[in-house]
């Protein structure tokens, strides 16, 4: 005979325990990453369009056809070379990807790892590690990468090196965070006292739970990476011609502000649209992924 089930002190049935509510309930779409996930898939499929089709070849000179306005032929008109301004802004959202890629890659690779040990090594070990990382979050992005194009020349690879490095101490600093309030939580006590290594510990407990940290974070260091890409390409540092940079437009196009001022408008739109679609994203997510934010919204 199977025992009767609990009742409440009123003679029901005793209600089961109600999950908590960001377990239950589907939360929401925030507008901000609505938005930034709009203008972030608009510069992904400007650069996937730019594999397969260009109006022309962007790096083809045309003199006779040089500072054309907007027509059918030319949708953004021509540079003062003759080149189609369209093909080139389709071809800078592939560079200017590119070099976003490889330098959050190259920031995650070595600031998540660096965060997650220096937040389970003895606290002594821990800080010795982030203060070299506070002296290297001493230089800005930009200014590391003009130091090592200085050196080493100016080149995408370049560009994208030191992008990365400067933005290994944000990662470094967030994960350790995240990773200590981990530590402290009783699964990880639980491991440590059955005698799981610290690797397994790492890699089991602590990495996917601060998954959601990096990808945010990933997103506001893309928006740094656009930036510092196309400052360091207007200055001449970066991407070298011909490659279509966003940078490099908007620097040739200053020369001709007051005669043909869409030559700099319009790549100055395209940087200023995918940098806040990245923040957009980083903070939509932020709040999507975050469930102590549940009880406010």
């Amino acid at each position: 005979m199977s025992a009767d089930p609990p009742t409440s002190p009123v003679g029901g049935a005793a209600p089961e325990p109600a999950l908590p509510a960001y377990r239950t309930s589907r939360r929401p779409l925030g507008p901000s990453l609505v938005v930034g996930a709009v203008l972030v898939a608009l510069v992904v499929l400007m650069a996937l369009v730019s594999f397969v089709w260009t109006p022309w070849d962007p790096t083809f000179v045309n003199a006779p056809d040089r500072l054309q306005g907007f027509s059918s032929n030319h949708w953004l008109g021509t540079d003062k070379f003759g080149r189609d301004v369209f093909s080139q802004v389709l071809m800078g959202s592939r560079t200017t990807l590119f070099v976003g890629v490889v330098a959050v890659g190259i920031a995650a690779l070595i600031g998540v790892p660096l965060g997650i040990v220096a937040a389970m090594v003895p606290r002594w070990a821990g800080e010795t590690v982030m203060r070299g990382n506070d002296l290297l979050l001493a230089f800005p992005a930009l200014l590391l990468a003009i130091m090592f194009s200085a050196i080493y020349g100016g080149s995408t690879l370049v560009a994208m090196v030191a992008i990365g490095i400067a933005t290994v101490p944000s990662f470094a600093r967030l994960v350790r965070s995240g990773a200590l309030q981990v530590m402290r939580t009783e699964y990880v006590l639980a491991a440590r006292s059955a005698g799981r290594r610290p690797l397994a510990i790492g890699l089991r407990h602590v990495l996917p739970n601060v998954a959601g940290l990096v990808i945010v974070q990933a997103s506001v260091s893309f928006a740094i990476a656009v930036l510092a890409e196309a400052a360091l390409s207007f200055l001449g540092l970066g991407t070298p011609p011909p490659t279509p940079s966003w940078g490099r437009m908007l620097q040739e196009g200053q020369e001709l502000l007051f005669s043909a001022p869409r030559l700099a408008v319009v790549p100055g739109i395209a940087i200023a649209l995918a940098v806040l679609g990245f923040n957009l994203l980083g903070d939509g997510l932020r709040d999507f992924l975050d469930p102590r934010l549940e009880d406010r919204q």
